[in-house]
């Protein structure tokens, strides 16, 4: 009988996903190997855990027939107990709920501080050429969320001393530190971190540069005992590579590869959290059969392990997921 009704929700949810509609109400199924979320396309995954649940923020590919682009309009979140049972909450937060942007929800992350939570986002904006970091908030990690700010909190013009391009402000990560002080780190082709203020919506310091080697996209910053690891995408296809610190503000000292080019989509980006004492690594891939891609991606989950000087073990990639 559940194996029924998990096929029932299931079916429920690929004709919610093929008509272009967004969840309205909780649904839950359980999880059946990589992809996890097989009902939609779902890309950038940020996770984040809080209360004894994982809660893994990722973008819709929209994926419109015939068409080899990204449509990403809105942004998904799913939770999950024990990561294999999972729960698809109604849609928090759409691009347009920034009302200086005029699309484009791109890679994400949300953190709790205060009983608060912020989601940093990468959207379009709507009158200052090219892309910006919002940043919303609400009560609860599952929304809804509102625009914290009214305004961007990181803009192009911001950052043109270090490059010409319009698309490097995007792919967000936070971290909250030992201390108390909150760090955000982003950038395509190249990579910034700025501290930000208590309140978490306003920037309290300049924005500097990352040497980071062969630095495409997709920064995550994490902390695992005294060393900081900071995984982003590399080159072009994408992999994960990662370097790692002593201290938040570098030098960083590169180590390779963390993980290899996932499948046939072209790009790559991960969340690395903790859970109940195991270390997972959160990615996208091509994988949904069978129209998968670059523009149809799938979140995965797969263990990631640390070696005894601290190191990350490179991921291997599986179809059976999180067992």
């Amino acid at each position: 009988m559940n194996r029924v009704k998990n096929r029932l929700v299931l079916l429920t949810l690929a004709l919610t996903a093929s008509y272009g509609l967004s969840a309205q109400s909780d649904t839950t199924f359980i999880a059946a190997g990589n992809p996890v979320f097989k009902h939609k396309y779902t890309a950038d995954p940020g996770a984040m855990t809080y209360n004894n649940k994982v809660y893994i923020y990722a973008g819709h590919d929209e994926c419109p027939a015939q068409q080899e682009r990204y449509v990403m309009n809105e942004w998904c979140v799913f939770s999950s107990p024990d990561m294999r049972t999972w729960t698809e909450h109604p849609v928090p937060l759409k691009a347009k709920d920034f009302s200086w942007a005029k699309g484009d929800a791109w890679a994400s992350q949300v953190i709790e501080r205060d009983g608060k939570f912020y989601w940093y986002v990468a959207v379009e904006h709507a009158t200052i050429h090219g892309k910006a970091i919002g940043v919303a908030v609400s009560d609860s990690p599952i929304g809804t969320f509102r625009d914290a700010r009214g305004s961007a909190l990181v803009t192009n013009d911001m950052t043109t001393e270090y490059t010409k391009i319009s698309w490097d402000d995007i792919d967000p990560t936070v971290i909250i530190d030992d201390d108390g002080e909150a760090y955000l780190f982003w950038g395509n082709a190249q990579c910034y971190y700025a501290k930000l203020k208590k309140n978490m919506i306003e920037l309290d310091g300049p924005i500097m540069p990352v040497t980071l080697p062969r630095f495409t996209e997709a920064p995550w910053i994490h902390k695992r005992g005294d060393w900081y690891y900071l995984s982003y995408a590399s080159e072009f296809p994408e992999k994960i590579c990662y370097a790692m610190s002593r201290n938040i503000s570098g030098p960083w000292e590169y180590k390779g590869i963390l993980n290899e080019l996932a499948g046939n989509s072209n790009t790559n980006h991960q969340a690395i959290i903790e859970f109940k004492g195991d270390w997972y690594f959160v990615y996208h891939n091509g994988g949904l059969n069978t129209q998968g891609g670059s523009f149809r991606r799938s979140v995965c989950i797969d263990r990631l392990y640390y070696n005894p000087d601290g190191t990350m073990r490179r991921v291997q990639m599986t179809t059976e997921g999180v067992q």
